[in-house]
């Protein structure tokens, strides 16, 4: 395996305690997650009392299933949030079919509409929070203070073209939140909606 290629220690570790069934080891992980988790449940969502029970489900699901992360495939923060984000669609799915039935009004077109609409937003959420802080800085600055690249480049203390580089390539990480993909998920961890 390349240099690149090796995933980051603390996953690794994090994994192997986890599969010797570490107690300590998953309130680790929930300390350092599960506000990425819920974050990502809630936003999907939309509801506090489902992202709860989303963000439980996850860490039972990493506790009882260790050995389903394989550090090979990509970060453990990305396994969670593919994870987090594939349990919420599929919550979403279920609760909007269900008031579908119950309804009678809607068609099944609108609630693949809403699933995706919010899966999107979730993938972006994920992908904003994950990016450099120097893109995300530009683009907090760009787009909540309506600075142009410019006034942006004045704020950071950085030249402009390094102002526009910075906006480009977040703008660019943001796009991919279209992708059927989950948020910067490996081919592996099949995150498709």
């Amino acid at each position: 395996m390349a240099k690149k290629d090796v995933p980051p220690r603390w996953d690794r570790k994090m994994q192997q305690r986890l599969a010797r069934g570490e107690a300590a080891a998953l309130g680790e992980l929930y300390d350092r997650f599960a506000s990425l988790v819920h974050g990502l449940a809630h936003r999907v969502l939309g509801d506090e009392r489902a992202a709860d029970g989303i963000t439980r489900e996850v860490f039972i699901h990493v506790w009882e299933h260790p050995d389903s992360y394989d550090p090979r495939q990509g970060p453990l923060r990305t396994w969670v949030a593919t994870l987090t984000h594939r349990l919420a669609v599929q919550r979403l799915r279920a609760t909007e079919t269900a008031a579908l039935a119950r309804e009678g009004s809607g068609t099944t077109e609108e609630l693949e509409h809403r699933v995706r609409r919010a899966s999107v937003a979730a993938r972006a959420d994920y992908i904003a929070q994950s990016m450099p802080v120097p893109l995300r800085s530009a683009l907090e600055r760009a787009y909540f203070q309506r600075r142009d690249y410019r006034q942006t480049a004045a704020d950071l203390g950085i030249t402009e073209d390094e102002a526009r580089r910075r906006l480009r390539l977040g703008l660019q990480l943001l796009s991919t939140a279209h992708d059927t993909e989950a948020p910067g998920a490996p081919p592996g961890y099949g995150g498709a909606v």
